[in-house]
């Protein structure tokens, strides 16, 4: 007779995440995405920009990275030394999905002369094919970089692109793609949230539509938007992003208070990742993300002028 398995407490299995971290000398990245208990055991809690930072200088021996695909593949391309592990391989990206390289490498052939400047929510093959890279954080900033004497096509995120656009001088070619969670925000919606919290500021990512990026009160990457509340004085604020954010929100701002712009603003794929999942990948050192050597060389060169242009 089969004895039945007990199921470990959430207690217990960050009890045996801490141990195999460090037998294993491994670093924990996390989204702010990510689910709540997730975030409370990783070493550093972030956007895109400052995992990817986190990726390049960290002493351990193992990067476990709870996120996405695209974000484990930076890690191996930044630290190639290291065993990148990511808890669930099925944590993909849709916005990704929408700029397969084959599509984009016809693109850039029929457009050239061109400058490429991808997102890093693009599939490593993708940035092998890029001049830059660039976060939501320092989009604005890298595309202020790029020499005007050609046009850049921006990929894959077509409101990215378009605020970018607004805030250059550069002609900005947007390629089609969005992300499903922030594109289903509509303006209906954040004029009647608005109406319910009148006093409330309302701060959106910019992978938003233009038309709810307009109607808000502060436009930024996730981090701009946990330093805003940081450093301003209002007590309640709509949030138009990702809902795994209001995590950190609430945490660090235990005095105010914070209204989802929408409850369907939620990302499948980074709630993927569990506990149960972590653990396992620290026991077992898989599922492992490995960029090929290829790939790598030529997505590094974008990655690394995006770190330079961010320091």
């Amino acid at each position: 007779m089969n004895k039945k398995i007990k199921k470990l407490s959430n207690q217990e299995l960050i009890e045996n995440i801490l141990i195999w971290k460090k037998k294993r000398d491994a670093v924990i990245l996390a989204h702010v995405y990510q689910p709540g208990e997730i975030q409370d055991i990783a070493d550093f809690t972030g956007d895109s920009l400052f995992l990817s930072q986190q990726a390049a200088k960290t002493k351990a021996s193992v990067i476990l990275f709870c996120g996405v695909q695209f974000m484990a593949e930076t890690a191996s391309i930044l630290s190639p030394e290291k065993i990148v592990l990511l808890p669930d391989l099925h944590a993909g990206c849709p916005m990704a999905d929408m700029a397969p390289v084959k599509e984009v490498k016809a693109k850039i052939k029929e457009m050239q002369p061109i400058t490429v400047l991808s997102y890093v929510n693009s599939f490593a093959s993708v940035k092998a094919l890029s001049d830059y890279c660039c976060t939501s954080s320092n989009a604005v900033k890298v595309a202020q970089s790029i020499s005007k004497e050609k046009d850049i096509l921006f990929l894959p995120d077509k409101n990215l692109a378009r605020f970018t656009a607004s805030k250059t001088k550069q002609n900005i070619i947007p390629w089609k793609g969005y992300c499903p969670a922030h594109n289903l925000l509509t303006k209906d919606e954040v004029l009647h949230i608005k109406n319910l919290h009148p006093q409330a500021l309302l701060l959106v990512h910019p992978e938003c539509r233009p038309e709810v990026c307009d109607l808000a009160d502060y436009i930024g990457s996730t981090k701009g938007i946990i330093d805003f509340v940081k450093d301003n004085q209002a007590k309640e604020y709509i949030i138009g992003t990702e809902i795994g954010i209001l995590h950190p929100l609430k945490k660090n701002n235990p005095s105010k208070r914070f209204y989802p712009a929408s409850n369907k603003m939620v990302c499948q794929d980074m709630k993927l990742i569990s506990l149960e999942k972590i653990l396992s990948s620290l026991k077992k050192l898989e599922p492992q993300v490995k960029v090929p050597e290829k790939i790598r060389k030529k997505a590094l060169i974008a990655l690394n002028r995006m770190m330079e242009i961010s320091k």
